[in-house]
């Protein structure tokens, strides 16, 4: 099996990720650093990522959980802030999440262990939709909603075509529902302050067509096999 998804299917991190910690030389077969994701892990080897023995889980899981603000969507971090993965420490094996939500966003973050299906909802070809609810400081024109949807520059990066719908306009900040299918850092609040709306709140309320519901801040639940097979053949 290729390095990558050898550690991918230990529930490590994606296979993008996977490439990173090889490539950083974080990574050791048999006690010999490798710095070649595409290497061949021979059955009986033992694999190590940052000195931890690891091995590919026959078990997959799919989580989705509703991030809340306050959390990072790491599995550690080095200023001790908490993470996505002492939310979900009550599941035996180990999950990475699927992308990433920004520390003060909030909203549905899918959490597996099956990295071929992390890389395929992350790459940039598949242009899997995510929906988010946001609150903007201002009045949102018409004018700044066409250019939203019409695409606008985040910084030496023109965004794509966005689906904009105003829920409710009030006198000082405005509610609002933007799907996107790129996932540039912290995308939806660049557009925003690119059209003159600062962010406020933030959250991501569906991914694809499986939407967050009532799942309270901080709680998970396994996705169904309707949706696992959905997100598959996206």
């Amino acid at each position: 099996m290729r390095l990558n998804k050898y550690i991918a299917k230990a529930g490590i991190a994606s296979r993008r990720r996977a490439d990173e910690l090889v490539f950083a030389g974080k990574v050791k077969i048999n006690g010999a650093v490798v710095n070649t994701p595409g290497h061949n892990v021979e059955e009986g080897e033992v694999v190590e990522v940052d000195g931890i023995v690891i091995r590919p889980s026959n078990r997959l899981i799919y989580i989705i959980l509703n991030k809340p603000k306050g959390y990072i969507t790491t599995a550690s971090d080095e200023k001790g802030r908490p993470t996505v993965m002492d939310l979900v420490s009550d599941i035996d094996e180990r999950l990475f999440p699927v992308g990433r939500l920004d520390y003060n966003t909030s909203g549905m973050l899918i959490m597996t262990n099956d990295g071929d299906l992390a890389y395929k909802l992350t790459h940039p070809k598949h242009e899997v939709e995510k929906t988010y609810r946001a609150r903007v400081a201002g009045v949102l024109s018409d004018e700044r909603v066409a250019r939203l949807r019409k695409g606008v520059n985040i910084g030496g990066y023109v965004t794509n075509p966005a689906v904009v719908n105003v829920i409710k306009q009030m006198d000082r900040s405005a509610f609002v529902e933007i799907k996107i299918k790129e996932g540039k850092n912290r995308q939806i609040r660049k557009m925003f302050d690119a059209v003159g709306n600062k962010v406020v709140d933030l959250e991501r309320i569906a991914i694809g067509k499986i939407y967050l519901g009532h799942l309270m801040p901080g709680h998970y639940r396994r996705l169904s096999v309707k949706e696992i097979e959905y997100l598959k053949n996206i």
